[in-house]
């Protein structure tokens, strides 16, 4: 529980130069995210691509190689512990290192565990699979709830200004971990010795070893940054409450994963996509309600202390509503949609290119190597332009860019097997995904109340990615029941309703701190908000990091 003083919103930023705002990428807290950023990408690779060729070299049947995916489903519901985050002190390691670092530096040791488990396992023995299957889970949840706390961490140590900075530095180190866990991992394995026609066990194992050794690098950066400045009063429980609190979760949880399995038993199967999707959703909604029943009868019962149950889950998200009141369905409608045109796209986009006729050289190339270097770019840019404009300026722009990138695969349709039209696409779209990535992040950490840093930013991400990526799900239905131009220009189209959002939050909510909510002639602090949007909100937010 805690108790932060209100206070005025913060006095407008001044705008910075282009020299100034480009300088801001050497700033020691966008190095340490840099770092953070590098530990944040090795695990996801060593759940899916890395882990997938494993197995198959090893012989494991395709069918159970793609189960191992769901290992990494913690991504998707890291929002549901996410207040655990928030609320549990760890004996000994909360008052040696702070909350933030504590659990920072747990996860990461849980993460080298995990892929120490995982290298442990020769897969070829079917009795050990099920021994890897709990190093991978072990794996997908430590790697989740290491993002969640680097996200929490990222919020908490700067101010809104220069959210998009980190963000940029963040994402290049997060690709930089994907790259050396995923095209690093194939080029040790390689190297160890184990190949498709010859597998070597040890190789993998070695290899693994080295991916452990090297989440090092993410323990030695949590053990030499320092921890937040917090302005929050925290009323500290007895241990027995918070022993109480994780264990209503692990019942809560239970009923939702024992509901889910057996709800997918009864549930009827049908060759219509909208049928079985409509069953999905009733299966997920009946766990989650499930789940919900179970944790509300426990806490009903007197499990928990009633008062620390309701801080912990249901303020959260009361403090959104609070602070945005009706605005606040813009807020979440705008965060459930702006990534839609590129994820929906994305999720085509290597089969695509295979269907226009370029090889997996040509694929590797230019995605894996051009692509992420212009994510990177993308998102310095982003980050620079965040400082120079207001935050929802940059926004509208990084949409259009999102929208209008696609297109160029609607061009491309008309040029197959054209390198020069292939990179064309390849270079705007990616440098448009890592532009609107950066303002994106940076805008959701300006919603996210310095209270509830990691419960709200953990469910602000899962929403932005979750109707994208169901609806990215039908993308090959559409491409097999009309053409690629009608579904790139479909994926254009749904990014024209997104920049009416941003407009309407634009015109009537104060996003971030370099937004002048005073207006010219009371740049000084006041109690009017500028003059041309009088409804303007102001959320009486805490102080956070200043610059």
């Amino acid at each position: 529980m805690s108790a932060v003083q209100s206070v005025p919103p913060n006095p407008p930023v001044a705008k910075k130069s282009w020299g100034e705002a480009a300088k801001a990428y050497l700033d020691r807290r966008a190095l340490i995210m840099l770092f953070l950023g590098f530990a944040a990408g090795i695990p996801i690779l060593l759940i899916f691509s890395s882990l997938s060729l494993w197995l198959r070299e090893a012989g494991i049947e395709r069918g159970v190689v793609t189960t191992f995916s769901w290992a990494a489903l913690g991504y998707s519901f890291k929002f549901i512990w996410a207040p655990l985050i928030d609320a549990v002190p760890l004996p000994i390691l909360t008052k040696w290192l702070g909350r933030r670092r504590a659990w920072m530096l747990v996860s990461q040791l849980l993460i080298i565990g995990a892929i120490c488990i995982m290298a442990s396992v020769n897969p070829i023995n079917d009795d050990m699979l099920t021994y890897m299957a709990i190093g991978a889970v072990l794996l997908g949840f430590s790697s989740a709830t290491q993002d969640i706390v680097i996200d929490a961490y990222r919020i908490e140590l700067a101010p809104p200004s220069l959210q998009s900075v980190l963000s940029a530095m963040y994402t290049a180190g997060y690709r930089l971990g994907m790259i050396f866990a995923g095209a690093g991992a194939l080029y040790l394995a390689d190297y160890f010795g184990s190949t498709e026609a010859l597998y070597s066990y040890e190789a993998w194992r070695n290899t693994y070893w080295i991916m452990a050794a090297v989440m090092g690098v993410g323990v030695a950066t949590t053990l030499i940054i320092h921890e937040p400045i917090s302005t929050q009063v925290r009323i500290e429980q007895k241990s027995t409450d918070y022993v109480r609190l994780v264990f209503v979760f692990l019942l809560s949880v239970s009923a939702f994963v024992m509901t889910f399995i057996y709800a997918g038993q009864i549930l009827p199967e049908s060759d219509s996509v909208a049928i079985e999707f409509l069953f999905e959703v009733v299966r997920m909604l009946s766990s989650l309600a499930i789940a919900l029943v179970v944790g509300y009868l426990l806490v009903r019962a007197g499990l928990v202390n009633k008062k620390m149950a309701y801080v912990t889950w249901i303020e959260p998200i009361v403090d959104f509503f609070r602070r945005y009141g009706k605005k606040a369905l813009l807020l979440l409608a705008l965060i459930g949609l702006y990534r839609i045109s590129d994820i929906v796209a994305g999720v085509m986009s290597n089969v695509f290119y295979q269907d226009m006729g370029f090889s997996k050289t040509d694929i590797a190339t230019a995605v894996k190597l051009v692509g992420v270097i212009m994510v990177i770019g993308g998102g310095f840019l982003g980050g620079i332009l965040a400082q120079k404009i207001r935050m929802m300026q940059a926004m509208m722009i990084g949409a259009i860019l999102a929208a209008v990138s696609n297109m160029l695969f609607v061009l491309l349709t008309y040029h197959p097997g054209s390198l020069q039209y292939m990179y064309l696409a390849v270079i705007f779209d990616n440098l448009a995904a890592g532009l609107a990535s950066a303002v994106f992040i940076a805008f959701l950490s300006a919603l996210t109340s310095i209270r509830f840093t990691a419960v709200q930013y953990a469910i602000f991400s899962s929403l932005m990615t979750l109707l994208p990526k169901v609806l990215g799900g039908y993308s090959g239905t559409i491409v097999d029941n009309m053409s690629y131009p009608f579904f790139f220009t479909f994926t254009f189209l749904i990014g024209i309703p997104i920049l009416v959002l941003i407009y309407l939050v634009d015109k009537h909510i104060v996003i971030g701190d370099n937004d002048d909510i005073y207006g010219d002639d009371n740049s000084s602090g006041g109690d009017k908000l500028t003059k041309a949007n009088p409804s303007l909100t102001d959320t009486n937010e805490p102080p956070r990091a200043s610059e």
